[in-house]
């Protein structure tokens, strides 16, 4: 009988050790702006069905990286992570393009929305959101936590998001729980 009351004693003493820690507050506006760059994905898509042009751009790319490379100084990271994070927002950014152009071969057509200029609409907005993420990729670095993983997968399934963007977003965040 006497062991009833140390059994529950020690139960209620280890459950205060498991306690979980809060998720970095910066996971989910960092994962909000990795949607909006993934939302531009149909966009450029729509440019390379109308234009006929493949999905992969290696000089793009290639620029892409140089540019973060430099960036990224200025934030304080190394250069390595933030082309690493960059490479992977690329590769989802592509799994999105192939994903639509092969649904749209598939179909026969494209959708008949709003054509955008690649040049002096959309890439301005990558651009942009370019600085956006290394700013908050160096902030999301600063306050790690030992359940990264575990959190981004909670926070990329809680999302209200089409199956194509979930999946991108599990590309695009592939390297972010790694040690910086």
């Amino acid at each position: 009988m006497r062991r009833f009351p140390l059994a529950v004693f020690a139960a209620f003493a280890f459950t205060g050790c498991t306690a979980t820690a809060a998720p970095n507050p910066a996971l989910a506006p960092l994962l909000d702006t990795i949607e909006r760059r993934l939302a531009l994905a149909e966009a450029v898509a729509l440019h390379k069905w109308d234009k006929n042009q493949p999905v992969q751009a290696t000089l793009r790319e290639q620029q892409v990286l140089a540019n973060v490379r430099t960036a990224s100084l200025r934030q304080g990271m190394e250069p390595q992570r933030a082309e690493a994070f960059f490479a992977d927002q690329i590769e989802a950014n592509k799994l999105v393009q192939y994903t639509l152009l092969s649904r749209w071969h598939h179909k026969g057509s494209a959708p008949d929305t709003q054509r955008r200029d690649l040049q002096h609409e959309i890439r301005p907005q990558l651009d942009e959101l370019q600085v956006v993420l290394l700013q908050q990729l160096a902030t999301f670095d600063q306050q790690p936590t030992h359940t990264c993983s575990a959190d981004l997968a909670n926070e990329v399934a809680r999302r209200p998001v089409p199956p194509l963007i979930r999946q991108a977003l599990v590309r695009a965040t592939g390297q972010l729980c790694d040690k910086p």
